[in-house]
């Protein structure tokens, strides 16, 4: 068979007659005929694969780049990657002009998918995981307290209840008091919290003579709108008791108070503080009082009253001779303070 089938007009064999070619004969060029379309495939700028569909009097109809997607303009492409017309039912033409198998004119993918999905943001202070908190520390009770026996022994409301203002608090059998102890703690969990991006405030930063009461307590992070408040304690439970506990509110509804809202975060952020405490210190949870750690209580006013999420922490029992050689040791108080700190922002973070 000739190489170009239009020769066969051009040159009729004998003896049979056959019609002549046309007298303006276009100059000779294979062709493809697909449908009503020719499809010429051509290279354009840099080695980039085009395709160029002529209707049926020649004129240009789609031009497709080789960076633009073929489906964009109906055309579907074989495994081969040849472009065919869609629909067509067209096998490619294996003879058509190929791109350059250099690297340098390769031919482009199609571009990335506009709708995709996009990747997380990175946090802006990926080392300030609270950057924008606000704690509140609530360091108990106050060393003046003794000294004030009248002003903490003034009746407030505790939740619909009266109890006193304040409590001096308990000491070890050496006399180191628990005040001195939870604010120890509470300035060093202070500088932990900071680093970490949160704003903390204090109920009292030995800058008064006695209290605050614990109306007061409860409203210094009710103010704040805290995010989370932690009350620093130690325990003066009898003297064979050991380990460290969470007291967390239980439902009341009275009066001014009213717990529900804070029932289960305030339960969520004692169990952080349990496992973060656990971890720091090594601890174990109070063998006298709780189950697992953490203890409900109605009768606290710090408590009763707060409309933010708010615990206790009770680090361990300053009369158990073990605890309290602990608590009085600066090193385990910044392991302490290390653990209050992880509590919160584990608790935190995890209702991000």
């Amino acid at each position: 068979m000739p190489s170009d089938p239009w020769e066969q007009w051009d040159s009729p064999p004998a003896p049979r007659r056959r019609p002549q070619a046309p007298q303006a004969a276009e100059p000779r060029r294979t062709r493809v005929v697909v449908g009503a379309a020719v499809a010429a495939l051509v290279l354009v700028g840099g080695g980039a694969l085009a395709m160029a569909w002529t209707g049926d009097d020649g004129s240009p109809t789609q031009v497709v780049g080789g960076a633009t997607d073929p489906t964009a303009v109906g055309v579907s492409t074989d495994s081969s990657g040849t472009g065919v017309p869609s629909g067509s039912g067209a096998q490619p033409n294996n003879q058509a002009a190929q791109p350059p198998t250099s690297s340098s004119a390769s031919v482009p993918g199609p571009p990335a998918d506009s709708t995709a999905p996009n990747p997380p943001a990175t946090p802006a202070n990926p080392g300030k995981p609270l950057a924008g908190k606000t704690i509140v520390i609530d360091p108990g009770h106050n060393p003046g307290n003794a000294r004030h026996t009248s002003e903490i022994g003034r009746q407030v409301d505790a939740g619909g209840f009266r109890k006193n203002c304040d409590e001096t608090g308990t000491e070890t059998n050496a006399g180191y008091t628990e005040a001195q102890f939870t604010l120890d703690v509470a300035q060093r969990a202070r500088r932990v919290l900071t680093d970490m991006g949160a704003k903390v405030v204090f109920t009292w930063d030995n800058d008064r003579a006695w209290g605050p009461c614990v109306d007061e307590r409860a409203r210094i992070g009710n103010d704040a709108h805290a995010d989370a408040v932690v009350s620093i304690h130690g325990d003066g439970a009898p003297s064979t008791g050991s380990g460290f506990h969470v007291i967390v509110p239980a439902t009341v509804k009275a009066g001014t108070a009213d717990t529900g809202p804070i029932i289960a975060p305030s339960r969520a952020l004692g169990d952080a503080l349990v496992g973060a405490f656990t971890q720091a210190t090594h601890s174990h949870a109070a063998d006298y009082i709780g189950t697992a750690g953490i203890d409900v209580r109605s009768d606290l006013g710090g408590l009763n009253l707060s409309k933010v999420p708010k615990v206790f922490i009770e680090c361990g029992n300053m009369r158990n001779a073990g605890d309290a050689q602990r608590m009085t040791d600066p090193t385990w108080r910044q392991t302490a303070a290390e653990g209050v700190a992880n509590g919160i922002r584990d608790y935190l973070m995890k209702g991000t």
